[in-house]
């Protein structure tokens, strides 16, 4: 894997933005607007994703962007736990639900192979360099 300068240009990252805003549209299109609780924890939960991707790369040590890796993955699952509340309160229909717990899973995916690579490697981090 590259080394890369910022979070920014992470494929895991540009595709938690993607998953964010699809959570943000169905907030802002659907019945989920009135379901205040359900509507903060989704939101929060699919922000904190890429929030932890971002802030574990900027500790700058593998180590610790291992964790906020793992607390990202932990958000995504919260996600996916909060998706099918929504689908079971009806608030997003059996199409949406699945679209955004597959990409829900794709992130988690994404971020355990992250998460080994780092593991890994032999680098210990830009912080070391």
């Amino acid at each position: 894997m590259a080394h890369h300068r910022s979070f920014e240009s992470l494929e895991v990252y540009k595709e938690a933005i993607v998953f964010c805003d699809e959570i943000w549209n169905i907030i802002i299109n659907t019945s989920l607007k009135n379901d205040y609780k359900l509507r903060e924890q989704i939101n929060g939960s699919s922000g904190s994703i890429m929030d932890n991707i971002a802030e574990g790369f900027g500790r700058g040590g593998n180590k610790e962007f291992i964790m906020f890796l793992g607390f990202s993955r932990g958000s995504a699952s919260e996600c996916k736990s909060q998706l099918l509340r929504c689908f079971r309160r009806n608030h997003i229909d059996e199409a949406i639900y699945k679209e955004l717990d597959a990409l829900a899973g794709s992130l988690i995916n994404q971020l355990s192979k992250f998460i080994n690579y780092l593991k890994n490697s032999n680098r210990k981090g830009s912080k070391f360099d």
